[in-house]
């Protein structure tokens, strides 16, 4: 048998079900070789092998392929249109219990960074993020909320002053915070989405996914919001075909189902 780039993917799904054909193939294959290489492994047969033997080198290369990269307030205008404009909307069509979710989540930075910006317009208390990651590593990093300096650059210095303690060159964010977020494994290509949301935010993601994994998870998403809601998608993002997915285009990065 030809151990190819084909053999990984049905391997890598039956070990993690991650589906490697929803990623474009030259991009994802290209940083799973240089891991490869990294690791002194040659042929994908006996890589693996080696994370079928090795529970470290496995987290390793799911933590690889799920591609964190990750900053607080990250595209600030953005941020700042979801605050004057898009939290009020949802506050005067459907009340103070706004159900929000983070769409792989990465480390943190995103959920919090929901929590943060929601508490100008609401009290703490009654502000509640769902938060789901592909990634466990990145799901317990995320608990942990301790971040260098460079994540937090984006936050406004009263937030900042608030809610972030300084530990050693790191930066602890408060367990009030922390409160507010609920940390679930989830995977956009396989797992059931959960549905009733005013706004659901999945940012600079889906840009490595085929044109077909990007058309399925916008109509999921679609399905998974409230008449009315809101999807904030990231700055290198569009949803080119978005009326056929049954949205409507606010801006470039945020999209309302009618």
């Amino acid at each position: 048998m030809a151990y190819d780039y084909e053999y990984f993917k049905k391997a890598v799904y039956d070990l993690t079900k991650i589906d490697l054909g929803a990623y474009k193939e030259k991009q994802m294959k290209r940083r799973i070789d240089t891991l490869i290489s990294k690791n002194k492994i040659v042929g994908y047969d006996k890589y693996i092998a080696a994370i079928k033997a090795d529970k470290k080198m496995f987290e390793e290369f799911v933590n690889y392929l799920t591609i964190n990269v990750s900053e607080f307030y990250r595209n600030p205008d953005q941020w700042e249109l979801l605050d004057k404009d898009i939290f009020p909307d949802l506050i005067k069509r459907y009340g103070r219990s706004l159900k929000i979710w983070s769409a792989a989540c990465s480390t943190g930075d995103e959920p919090y960074s929901l929590v943060m910006a929601l508490s100008r317009h609401l009290p703490l208390n009654q502000i509640k993020i769902y938060a789901t990651d592909l990634d466990k590593q990145v799901i317990a990093k995320a608990k942990v909320g301790l971040y260098a300096e460079k994540s937090i650059v984006g936050v406004p210095d009263d937030l900042k002053k608030k809610f972030f303690t300084k530990v050693g060159p790191s930066y602890q964010i408060s367990e009030e915070i922390k409160a507010r977020v609920e940390f679930h494994e989830h995977n956009l290509l396989k797992d059931a989405y959960p549905t009733e949301y005013h706004l659901i935010v999945c940012r600079n993601v889906l840009i490595y996914f085929t044109e077909e994994a990007k058309d399925e998870v916008f109509r999921k998403f679609q399905k998974s919001l409230k008449t009315g809601g809101y999807l904030f998608i990231g700055s290198t993002e569009q949803i080119i075909n978005h009326k056929d997915v049954g949205f409507e285009r606010k801006n470039s990065f945020f999209y309302q189902k009618p």
